[in-house]
């Protein structure tokens, strides 16, 4: 397989690391992208690539909360202009609202009425189409719920109250004074909101995902020439800080960096005389996954002219 300019280029745009590695690197790969990704990583050039520093959207994420219950939606639109029309952002607020309804079931969501109409989210947001002038799509929902306790919120770049680019959920159940938990999860959420995680816990994470950096960390640690049972200690170490680094509980909080994500609950619930759990987050970051397209303005120029 030729490796292309444009190639190397994307390789390069989503490690950073300088072109005649990335070139490299596909030539090594035949071409496939995220094993060239892989392979720069297992040099010591790349970090993992996050998607979500490679992707864009337009539009809002929207929060709503109701008692020990809250739900996240995403709205995309085509442009950023639109996510401050006053009226693009009353249907978000709007279909946040609804979602609480259905516990973030995205095909029940749509189909459910708009609060304050007689009419569902999906025609809705149709009649926004029309009247705004441009492509929407409700993109996703989810909410979470606790028996006792709280769902706390967070939105951050908010533009208006629980609209945002970013919009966060965290459930704690608990006994213990529902405003006081409600406080201390939002600290949780603003954490969630600046670190990302992959998933609650280690147990949580996708195999896949545990397999993959096994298999890097592997490679790297053969390349020192040690014999295979001290390799498998630096995996092992080297899984262990993987973990700190991706999974809630373990990581350092960001309030607090002293003590990790769990130390800081258990720290809580002995000032609230309750007990209290952490059982689950949801992390909505606009347009997280969707490639948007790239023009070349200069070759459609030049295409133009020479046809």
């Amino acid at each position: 397989m030729s490796i292309t300019a444009a190639m190397v280029k994307e390789l390069r745009e989503k490690t950073g690391v300088g072109m005649m590695d990335c070139k490299a690197a596909l030539t090594e790969t035949n071409g496939d992208m995220e094993a060239a990704i892989d392979w720069l990583r297992t040099k010591g050039l790349a970090k993992a690539a996050k998607k979500a520093d490679r992707v864009a959207a337009e539009g809002l994420v929207g929060v709503a909360s109701e008692g020990t219950k809250a739900a996240v939606v995403e709205l995309n639109s085509e442009t950023d202009f639109v996510a401050r029309n006053e009226a693009f952002q009353a249907l978000i607020a709007g279909t946040s609202q609804a979602a609480l309804a259905v516990d973030g079931d995205l095909e029940a969501l749509a189909s459910s009425t708009f609060p304050g109409s007689s009419k569902s989210v999906s025609d809705t947001i149709k009649d926004a189409i029309a009247t705004i002038g441009e492509n929407m799509s409700l993109r996703r929902s989810a909410a979470l719920s606790v028996s006792s306790g709280a769902v706390a919120t967070y939105v951050h770049s908010a533009i208006a109250d629980n609209l945002g680019k970013i919009g966060v959920l965290v459930a704690l159940e608990s006994e213990g004074d529902a405003g006081e938990v409600a406080a201390f999860g939002r600290k949780i959420a603003m954490h969630v909101a600046a670190t990302n995680p992959l998933s609650l816990g280690v147990e949580d994470l996708d195999q896949d995902v545990v397999e993959r950096e096994r298999q890097i960390f592997s490679e790297q640690a053969r390349e020192s020439g040690k014999p295979e049972n001290i390799i498998e200690k630096m995996v092992e170490g080297r899984l262990r800080k993987f973990y700190e680094e991706v999974t809630l509980t373990k990581q350092s909080f960001v309030i607090d960096p002293d003590n990790t994500v769990e130390q800081a609950v258990e720290a809580f619930a002995k000032t609230l005389g309750k007990p209290v759990k952490l059982t689950g987050f949801v992390r909505y970051a606009l347009g997280e996954g969707i490639e948007k397209e790239q023009t070349d303005f200069a070759a459609e120029v030049a295409a133009a002219v020479g046809s």
